[in-house]
């Protein structure tokens, strides 16, 4: 089975995570900087090539009442970039994932730019294990 990459998409950082072969275990894979939509979607690619994986779950930043705001606007757009770059792309409700990647790694002594970049991937693993567990459970 090949792999899945979740991503969570933030306006300077961006959180990747990585499937085992099975689909049952999200791990935190890397955080690549913010450079241009075209750019950024050409590197998740090639690490999706790279790692055998065959579909991108990417972050869908709905509002708390369930709309599409700004946020999910600019999220469709990174989708379309993806997929221009070849990749399968499903968008994957991410309300609170930050949150609970935050809550998780409380009290690791982390402080700064390390911290957020171990909170964007961690962000994406927490998508993509969602992800992951929903589609074990149909």
């Amino acid at each position: 089975m090949a792999r899945t990459l979740g991503v969570d998409l933030g306006s300077r950082r961006i959180g990747i995570a990585i499937s085992d072969d099975k689909g049952a275990i999200a791990t935190p894979y890397a955080v690549i900087e913010r450079t241009s939509d075209e750019n950024d979607a050409r590197s998740i690619a090639e690490i999706a090539r790279l790692e055998n994986a065959k579909t991108v779950v990417l972050g869908y930043p709905l509002m708390l009442d369930g709309s599409a705001g700004h946020a999910a606007m600019v999220t469709e757009g990174f989708a379309e970039k993806l997929k221009q770059a070849g990749m399968r792309v499903k968008l994957f409700d991410e309300r609170l994932t930050t949150a609970e990647a935050d809550k998780k790694l409380k009290g690791r002594g982390m402080k700064g730019r390390a911290r957020r970049a171990v909170v964007d991937k961690v962000a994406a693993a927490v998508l993509l294990q969602s992800f992951l567990d929903t589609k074990a459970r149909k």
